[in-house]
Order: structure tokens, then C-alpha cells, then sequence
């Protein structure tokens, strides 16, 4: 997979750009990082909500499938997160100074329609998982 920076992966822009980094990503996986900080986008007094680890992997997601897109010379295209299954939080929020470890395996993928298994670790354990479905339209469709 190519080395790019995740703003030539993925649509979406600051301030909802969550993710920081791609550490690692193959034609199977991608491995993201996040570091909570000051400026990071839904921090509370207690930290981050955990909940928001869904929208972590969904994004991890959108950066497998841009990169995928690039290293077949195409544009990376809007995706949509249809659903979870199986969505555990095993902490209630993600603290300051943390930083996540965000990784997506694919399970299944056709043209439009993907399926991958998500985690969030923090200092090597697992903080949240899920599994994740999501859709992506064919150029020139618009979803409705």
C-alpha cells in the first residue's frame, strides 16, 4: 500500500478528521493511530467518549479503501459506516495523553459493499471493538 498522509486517503477534512496517522496498511488491514490531546475533537472533562472508538474504526475503514483506490491510481471516493454488529466498549473513555492504536481487518469486500473487524487498543488492550459494515457507490452513483 502507499505511504501517503491520510488527508490523500480519505475525504473527510479537520476538524473531523479524527485519526492521525496510517502506521501500517496491507491489501488485509490497516493500522491507524490517534493521540488525544488538548484540540482533539469531542473531548470532555473525562477524556473522549468511547463511543466515538465506532467512528475511529470507520474511519480506519474509509483509509483502507483510499488506499486501496490509490495504489489502483483512483481517486479515493465517500464511504458510509451502514452499521456495527458486536460494538464492545471494555473502558468508558479514551484519557489524555493516550494514544489509540486503530486497526481494521477485512473480511469481506465486492464493489460496494465491505466488512471488516475493528479494534481500538491503548497501551497494548483492547478498549473497543466491532464489526463494521459499510457501503461505497460507484462513481457517478448517488446514494440516496
Amino acid at each position: 500500500m502507499l505511504d501517503l498522509p491520510l488527508s490523500e486517503l480519505v475525504p473527510h477534512r479537520p476538524p473531523m478528521l479524527l485519526l492521525d496517522h496510517v502506521l501500517a496498511a496491507d491489501d488485509a488491514s490497516l493500522v491507524a493511530s490517534v493521540t488525544i490531546h488538548a484540540e482533539t475533537e469531542f473531548l470532555e472533562a473525562e477524556g473522549v467518549p468511547a463511543h466515538i472508538g465506532i467512528e475511529y474504526m470507520a474511519q480506519a475503514c474509509a483509509a483502507f479503501a483510499g488506499a486501496r483506490a490509490r495504489a489502483d491510481e483512483r481517486e479515493p471516493r465517500i464511504g458510509f459506516l451502514l452499521g456495527s454488529r458486536r460494538f464492545l466498549m471494555h473502558r468508558p473513555w479514551y484519557r489524555l495523553g493516550e494514544t489509540l492504536r486503530v486497526t481494521v481487518k477485512l473480511v469481506y469486500q465486492d464493489d460496494a459493499m465491505g466488512s471488516f473487524v475493528g479494534s481500538v487498543e491503548v497501551a497494548g488492550e483492547v478498549a473497543a471493538e466491532a464489526d463494521l459494515t459499510v457501503y461505497e457507490p460507484q462513481a457517478g452513483e448517488t446514494p440516496e
